[in-house]
């Protein structure tokens, strides 16, 4: 009955295993809504492993078929979670891809969408004039992932990139100046795109709809995101979910730079 207590080397490999997906699950989760029920899984999990080892069949037999028949409902549970992780390992293997000049052209869709050096200096100046006047934006600039469900929520623009026209779309009184600007190839592809909310639940309070959006947005694809806060003027730049407030117009150069190399 206690034969489990033996243990090999493969058995050590594959506890080993087990264990560092599940904390890459909970890394995932963390500070989500789903943490609660990823918990409450990997309990009825051990109450199971525990239940076959000593020999407790019809309580392992029971855990064992709510286990299987909860594998869809976890799935759509999880559903935001599990799209972040895939995107993200998507991300990782386009990265790998990119400096492969021979894949790429086998698989083209993962041709980097650049933004040039003019385009990007334009960016910043309307950015830095948006922040002292207080005028709320949301720009995203895209790189690989295709952005195409998130264009057809808005209005196509089509327009090379320009610091006045990005401010005039994002200006109070513009029919195009709620919602998002995609930037692509050096044009500005649509205005008034509707991004999706971030799930976390652990951001500051003062953090507006816009700031969701943004790492919401960036947590499904490998768009970089610029935020100009209506409230306080403050600029923001978010990549991977993760929000960086902009001291200096030269902290953004330095990171726009970085995200078109």
């Amino acid at each position: 009955m206690l034969d489990f207590l033996h243990f090999s080397w493969v058995d050590i490999l594959d506890i080993l295993m087990v264990a560092l997906i599940i904390y890459l699950v909970f890394r995932w989760i963390r500070g989500s809504t789903a943490i609660n029920i990823f918990v409450a899984v990997i309990l009825v999990m051990v109450v199971r492993v525990i239940a076959e080892a000593v020999g407790m069949r019809m309580i392992s037999s029971l855990l064992g078929t709510l286990i299987d028949m909860g594998a869809i409902a976890l799935v759509i549970i999880f559903q935001p979670e599990v799209r972040r992780f895939l995107g993200t390992v998507g991300r990782k293997a386009g990265s790998s891809l990119e400096k492969q000049p021979f894949l790429q052209r086998i698989f083209p869709a993962w041709r980097r969408q650049r933004v040039d050096a003019r385009a990007l200096q334009e960016v910043t100046e309307a950015c830095r004039e948006m922040s002292a006047q207080k005028q709320g934006a949301l720009i995203v600039i895209q790189h690989k992932n295709s952005l195409e469900d998130i264009i057809a929520t808005g209005d196509v623009v089509d327009a090379e990139i320009g610091r006045r026209l990005i401010m005039n779309i994002f200006f109070k009184n513009s029919p195009l100046h709620d919602g998002a600007m995609i930037l692509s190839d050096n044009r500005i592809v649509a205005a008034r795109c509707t991004l999706p909310i971030t799930e976390r639940t652990d951001l500051p309070a003062r953090l507006g709809m816009r700031h969701k959006a943004a790492i919401g947005i960036s947590e499904q694809c490998d768009a970089d995101v610029i935020v100009v806060s209506e409230e306080t003027g403050g600029i923001s730049f978010v990549r991977g979910g993760q929000l960086t407030p902009i001291d200096t117009i030269n902290t953004l150069n330095l990171l726009l730079g970085k995200a078109s190399e």
